[in-house]
């Protein structure tokens, strides 16, 4: 298949332009984001982020400057739940804030040629023909929603069909599986977006979880994080990560606090499979992920173990 002018082996110079500021009406805040891009290359797939609760366009580093630097053009919302924003617990929009969130990543698809008139240097580089959602934690369920998941309502019912598709595929780090019974009584009365359907999840997507990811949320041990992949049609791979608490190693940004499980190794290995697994769905390479996966079971002492349906 074709190559792009980046090969996603060695790494490339990377820039980021932040914030750019798209107009938002109805949601109270303009949409700040960041694009970050190689500094050289053309025919650039996309990615677009969503980060976790509290967090921003400036975090999950370890995960963008590496994506960037071996081609990809990586797109970050800040969402109206970022600590950044400080919105008021009794704000009006909280409760629709995960429906907010999809919005976001839907504008950012829909106004690419300003983001890319926005960016010096970055003019007719772009691969609208390959885009991905990714997420982690609250993003997860975003990108997720994106790839064709939908939160079942008071009667169990699923919800508006909010996928879309321009993505092709999609990465879900450390997101929440199902939820009724396997949700706290807590998580069951403040979060009831926190009860998704997977079955018509169907775009191709790496679920992303650790073994040791034991949420306060929900009822379950960490299998809970599995959902996504077990319950999707087929399509899919899982990566679970030996070890692994909730920033998956550290993902979320380079010494952030939040890392209760900080491992370099773990952060670099999950960079080299997300990278292989985005060239291979994206029609990039076809060796991509198959040589990972092997390298991977062939390891002496695996930090982790992939199935696929």
């Amino acid at each position: 298949m074709m190559e792009t002018s980046n090969k996603g082996s060695a790494p490339v110079s990377i820039f980021s332009v932040k914030p750019i500021v798209l107009s938002a009406p109805g949601r109270g805040e303009d949409l700040q984001v960041r694009v970050s891009a190689p500094a050289a290359g053309s025919d650039l797939p996309i990615i677009i982020f969503s980060h976790g609760f509290g967090l921003s366009l400036d975090s999950y580093g370890p995960l963008v400057d590496f994506w960037v630097a071996h081609g990809f053009v990586v797109v970050q919302p800040t969402h109206l739940d970022s600590k950044t924003l400080n919105l008021a617990p009794d704000d009006p929009r909280t409760p629709q804030i995960w429906q907010f969130r999809v919005e976001d990543m839907k504008r950012i698809l829909d106004r690419l040629d300003l983001l890319e008139a926005s960016v010096p240097g970055l003019g007719g580089r772009l691969d609208r023909g390959r885009i991905a959602a990714a997420g982690h934690s609250y993003g997860g369920q975003t990108a997720g929603m994106l790839l064709g998941a939908r939160v079942l309502d008071a009667h169990g019912e699923p919800g508006e069909d909010m996928s879309d598709s321009r993505i092709k595929a999609g990465i879900l780090f450390s997101a929440t599986g199902k939820g009724g019974a396997d949700l706290t009584p807590f998580a069951a009365e403040n979060f009831p977006f926190m009860s998704p359907s997977f079955t018509d999840m169907s775009t191709p997507a790496l679920v992303v979880a650790g073994d040791r990811d034991q949420s306060l949320l929900s009822t379950r041990g960490p299998d809970w994080f599995t959902d996504p992949y077990f319950l999707s049609p087929g399509g899919k791979s899982l990566l679970t990560l030996f070890g692994a608490e909730h920033t998956l190693g550290g993902i979320s940004g380079y010494g952030v606090v939040e890392t209760t499980d900080e491992s370099p190794e773990r952060v670099a290995l999950i960079q080299r499979l997300t990278l292989a697994y985005l060239r291979s769905a994206l029609e990039l390479d076809d060796s991509s992920w198959p040589s990972a996966i092997k390298a991977l079971e062939e390891s002496a002492a695996p930090l982790g173990r992939i199935e696929s349906k």
